[in-house]
């Protein structure tokens, strides 16, 4: 296999995880939404579980990006 078309391979891959991470938070909001409609006095108290997993999953999405980009252009 050539090592040129082994690098966009890896790239592809690891841009999954930014997939992932869109899947991941999609699901997160959604659920917050759905628990807040269904109590709203507790959705202020768990605000902040909201953003510190938003913040943890939008990183790894980074994070797959930046492997990603390394591999196109470090390696």
């Amino acid at each position: 296999m050539d090592p040129v078309a082994a690098k966009y391979i890896g790239a592809g891959l690891a841009c999954l995880g930014m997939a992932g991470a869109s899947i991941g938070l999609g699901n997160l909001f959604g659920q917050f939404y759905a628990g807040a409609l269904r109590n709203p006095s507790a959705a202020d108290s768990q605000r902040t579980n909201l953003l510190l997993g938003f913040a943890l999953t939008e990183a790894l999405g980074i994070f797959s990006l930046l492997v990603a980009l390394l591999l196109l252009f470090a390696v």
